[in-house]
Protein backbone atom coordinates (compact mmCIF):
# COMPACT_ATOMS: atom_id res chain seq x y z
CA UNK A 1 0.00 0.00 0.00
CA UNK A 2 1.30 3.61 -1.16
CA UNK A 3 0.67 5.63 1.72
CA UNK A 4 0.15 9.24 0.35
CA UNK A 5 -0.20 12.86 2.34
CA UNK A 6 -2.04 15.45 0.15
CA UNK A 7 -0.67 18.91 0.33
CA UNK A 8 -2.54 22.00 -1.32
CA UNK A 9 -3.55 24.71 0.59
CA UNK A 10 -7.45 24.50 -1.15
CA UNK A 11 -9.78 21.93 0.32
CA UNK A 12 -11.75 21.88 -3.01
CA UNK A 13 -8.42 20.35 -4.19
CA UNK A 14 -7.84 17.71 -1.25
CA UNK A 15 -11.34 16.61 -2.12
CA UNK A 16 -10.83 16.01 -5.47
CA UNK A 17 -7.37 14.27 -5.46
CA UNK A 18 -8.77 11.87 -2.70
CA UNK A 19 -11.64 11.50 -4.93
CA UNK A 20 -9.26 10.59 -7.59
CA UNK A 21 -7.30 8.18 -6.12
CA UNK A 22 -10.44 6.40 -4.26
CA UNK A 23 -11.02 3.63 -6.74
CA UNK A 24 -7.00 2.77 -6.90
CA UNK A 25 -6.60 -0.94 -4.73
CA UNK A 26 -3.21 0.36 -3.35
CA UNK A 27 -2.82 3.71 -2.97
CA UNK A 28 -4.27 5.34 0.42
CA UNK A 29 -4.22 9.19 1.27
CA UNK A 30 -3.65 9.07 4.80
CA UNK A 31 -3.38 12.79 5.71
CA UNK A 32 -3.60 16.02 4.36
CA UNK A 33 -1.87 19.62 4.94
CA UNK A 34 -2.40 23.05 3.87
CA UNK A 35 0.41 24.94 4.39
CA UNK A 36 4.05 23.90 4.87
CA UNK A 37 4.25 24.14 8.21
CA UNK A 38 1.16 21.55 8.56
CA UNK A 39 2.72 19.29 5.92
CA UNK A 40 6.36 18.95 7.87
CA UNK A 41 4.54 18.28 10.83
CA UNK A 42 1.79 15.61 9.11
CA UNK A 43 4.92 14.14 7.13
CA UNK A 44 6.99 13.77 10.52
CA UNK A 45 4.13 12.02 12.04
CA UNK A 46 2.90 9.81 9.55
CA UNK A 47 5.96 8.88 7.96
CA UNK A 48 4.38 8.63 4.26
CA UNK A 49 5.58 6.98 1.60
CA UNK A 50 4.56 9.79 -1.30
CA UNK A 51 3.84 13.43 -0.72
CA UNK A 52 1.74 14.76 -3.26
CA UNK A 53 2.71 18.78 -3.19
CA UNK A 54 1.76 21.63 -4.43
CA UNK A 55 3.80 24.71 -5.11
CA UNK A 56 1.60 27.70 -4.60
CA UNK A 57 1.67 27.69 -0.64
CA UNK A 58 0.96 30.50 1.94
CA UNK A 59 3.65 31.99 3.38
CA UNK A 60 6.17 29.50 2.37
CA UNK A 61 5.98 27.80 -1.11
CA UNK A 62 6.33 23.82 -2.07
CA UNK A 63 9.47 24.29 -2.84
CA UNK A 64 10.88 25.19 0.50
CA UNK A 65 8.62 22.26 1.93
CA UNK A 66 10.73 19.71 -0.31
CA UNK A 67 13.73 19.85 1.63
CA UNK A 68 11.96 20.23 5.02
CA UNK A 69 9.45 17.39 4.63
CA UNK A 70 12.77 15.18 3.53
CA UNK A 71 14.45 16.13 7.07
CA UNK A 72 11.47 14.84 8.90
CA UNK A 73 10.53 11.94 6.29
CA UNK A 74 13.45 10.74 4.96
CA UNK A 75 11.87 7.62 3.01
CA UNK A 76 9.10 9.71 1.37
CA UNK A 77 9.09 10.43 -2.09
CA UNK A 78 8.16 14.02 -3.51
CA UNK A 79 5.55 14.67 -6.78
CA UNK A 80 4.55 18.31 -7.23
CA UNK A 81 1.03 18.52 -8.73
CA UNK A 82 0.75 22.31 -9.58
CA UNK A 83 -0.71 24.66 -11.81
CA UNK A 84 2.38 25.81 -11.94
CA UNK A 85 4.12 24.85 -15.75
CA UNK A 86 7.55 27.33 -16.37
CA UNK A 87 9.95 25.86 -16.78
CA UNK A 88 11.61 27.44 -14.03
CA UNK A 89 9.39 26.77 -11.63
CA UNK A 90 9.71 22.95 -13.10
CA UNK A 91 13.84 22.80 -12.30
CA UNK A 92 13.42 24.25 -9.25
CA UNK A 93 11.07 21.79 -8.17
CA UNK A 94 13.39 19.42 -9.29
CA UNK A 95 16.94 20.70 -7.99
CA UNK A 96 14.71 20.80 -4.36
CA UNK A 97 14.86 17.06 -4.51
CA UNK A 98 10.96 16.59 -6.13
CA UNK A 99 10.93 13.21 -8.23
CA UNK A 100 8.83 14.29 -10.39
CA UNK A 101 6.31 16.95 -11.61
CA UNK A 102 2.63 16.92 -12.82
CA UNK A 103 0.11 19.71 -14.06
CA UNK A 104 -3.20 19.77 -12.09
CA UNK A 105 -5.09 19.59 -15.16
CA UNK A 106 -3.62 15.86 -15.94
CA UNK A 107 -5.54 12.96 -16.00
CA UNK A 108 -6.56 9.99 -13.42
CA UNK A 109 -4.69 7.69 -15.47
CA UNK A 110 -1.77 10.03 -15.61
CA UNK A 111 -2.23 10.87 -11.87
CA UNK A 112 -1.88 7.08 -10.92
CA UNK A 113 1.08 6.32 -13.78
CA UNK A 114 3.16 8.98 -11.69
CA UNK A 115 2.81 8.14 -8.49
CA UNK A 116 3.54 4.17 -9.81
CA UNK A 117 6.98 4.91 -11.71
CA UNK A 118 7.91 7.76 -8.81
CA UNK A 119 7.03 5.04 -6.05
CA UNK A 120 9.64 2.48 -8.64
CA UNK A 121 12.07 5.42 -7.83
CA UNK A 122 12.06 6.41 -11.98
CA UNK A 123 11.04 9.91 -11.60
CA UNK A 124 8.13 11.59 -13.90
CA UNK A 125 8.12 14.39 -15.83
CA UNK A 126 4.86 15.58 -17.88
CA UNK A 127 5.51 15.24 -21.30
CA UNK A 128 4.30 18.59 -22.31
CA UNK A 129 6.31 20.18 -19.31
CA UNK A 130 9.76 18.22 -20.61
CA UNK A 131 9.36 19.76 -24.31
CA UNK A 132 8.88 23.02 -22.87
CA UNK A 133 12.00 22.76 -20.88
CA UNK A 134 14.23 21.17 -23.69
CA UNK A 135 13.31 24.16 -25.54
CA UNK A 136 13.35 27.22 -22.80
CA UNK A 137 16.71 29.83 -22.68
CA UNK A 138 19.89 28.33 -21.41
CA UNK A 139 20.03 27.72 -17.44
CA UNK A 140 23.17 27.86 -15.37
CA UNK A 141 22.64 24.71 -13.93
CA UNK A 142 25.60 22.62 -15.68
CA UNK A 143 28.24 25.64 -14.81
CA UNK A 144 29.62 23.67 -11.92
CA UNK A 145 30.75 20.48 -14.33
CA UNK A 146 33.51 20.13 -16.24
CA UNK A 147 33.20 18.68 -19.73
CA UNK A 148 34.05 15.49 -18.95
CA UNK A 149 31.53 15.65 -16.39
CA UNK A 150 28.80 16.67 -18.74
CA UNK A 151 29.92 13.28 -21.26
CA UNK A 152 29.46 11.42 -17.95
CA UNK A 153 25.73 12.88 -16.91
CA UNK A 154 24.79 12.61 -20.67
CA UNK A 155 25.25 9.08 -20.84
CA UNK A 156 24.67 8.15 -17.23
CA UNK A 157 21.35 9.97 -18.14
CA UNK A 158 20.58 7.78 -21.56
CA UNK A 159 21.00 4.72 -19.24
CA UNK A 160 24.82 3.35 -20.08
CA UNK A 161 26.34 1.62 -17.27
CA UNK A 162 29.35 2.77 -15.83
CA UNK A 163 31.65 -0.01 -17.50
CA UNK A 164 29.82 1.30 -21.17
CA UNK A 165 30.99 4.83 -20.92
CA UNK A 166 34.02 4.45 -19.47
CA UNK A 167 34.98 2.25 -22.95
CA UNK A 168 32.82 5.05 -25.25
CA UNK A 169 34.94 7.65 -23.56
CA UNK A 170 38.27 5.93 -23.06
CA UNK A 171 38.30 5.91 -19.38
CA UNK A 172 38.61 3.46 -16.71
CA UNK A 173 35.50 2.65 -14.75
CA UNK A 174 37.12 3.96 -11.56
CA UNK A 175 37.23 7.42 -13.38
CA UNK A 176 33.41 7.11 -14.81
CA UNK A 177 32.85 6.50 -10.72
CA UNK A 178 34.88 9.30 -9.57
CA UNK A 179 33.19 11.76 -12.15
CA UNK A 180 29.84 10.41 -10.99
CA UNK A 181 30.44 11.39 -7.51
CA UNK A 182 31.08 14.48 -8.34
CA UNK A 183 28.52 15.23 -10.58
CA UNK A 184 25.68 13.82 -7.70
CA UNK A 185 27.83 16.42 -5.02
CA UNK A 186 27.96 19.30 -7.57
CA UNK A 187 24.05 18.94 -8.63
CA UNK A 188 23.03 17.61 -5.22
CA UNK A 189 21.38 14.58 -6.63
CA UNK A 190 20.68 11.37 -4.67
CA UNK A 191 19.95 9.07 -7.10
CA UNK A 192 19.82 7.95 -11.19
CA UNK A 193 16.35 9.21 -11.04
CA UNK A 194 16.91 12.49 -10.06
CA UNK A 195 20.31 12.78 -12.24
CA UNK A 196 17.51 11.48 -15.14
CA UNK A 197 15.36 13.79 -14.44
CA UNK A 198 17.83 17.10 -14.00
CA UNK A 199 19.26 16.23 -17.82
CA UNK A 200 15.72 15.77 -19.13
CA UNK A 201 15.03 19.44 -17.87
CA UNK A 202 18.47 20.87 -18.80
CA UNK A 203 17.90 19.81 -22.43
CA UNK A 204 20.55 17.07 -22.21
CA UNK A 205 18.41 14.45 -23.50
CA UNK A 206 14.95 14.83 -25.03
CA UNK A 207 11.39 13.48 -23.21
CA UNK A 208 10.76 9.94 -23.88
Amino acid sequence: MINVLLVDDHELMRSGMRARLANEPDIEPVGEAGTVEQAVVKARALQPDLVLLDLMLPRKSGCDAIPEIKQVAPDARVLVVSSQASPSAVRQALSAGASGYLPKRASDKDLVTAIHRVMAGEGYLDPDLGTKLVVADDQPALEPLSDRERDVLHLLALGYTNQEIGKKLFISVRTVDTHRAHIMQKLRLESRAELVLFALANGLIAPA
